[in-house]
């Protein structure tokens, strides 16, 4: 009973310290997943801006809210309007 308390509360590894460690693995290995999958979004966006140019245009327009000379941009933020 004695080595049995002595390793569930007073060691170093103790229960309670294994299942915080247990738990702060499954939340890194949800972030690996998610940075992982951002990752690869990013470099088929990076590949697709280096091979075509209509894909430069399109995503300067969406991102950076850019227009030609003769155009007028028009924003309308869908936030507000609910």
């Amino acid at each position: 009973m004695v080595f049995a308390a002595i390793m569930l509360f007073f060691d170093k590894n103790d229960f309670f310290t294994r299942m915080s460690r247990d738990n702060e693995l499954k939340n890194l290995e949800k972030s690996k997943e998610y940075y992982t999958n951002e990752i690869k979004k990013l470099d088929d966006i990076r590949d697709n801006l280096g091979n075509n140019p209509r894909t430069i245009e399109k995503y300067s327009r969406e991102k950076y809210l850019m227009k030609r000379d003769n155009e007028d941009l028009y924003i309308i933020d869908e936030k507000s309007a609910d």
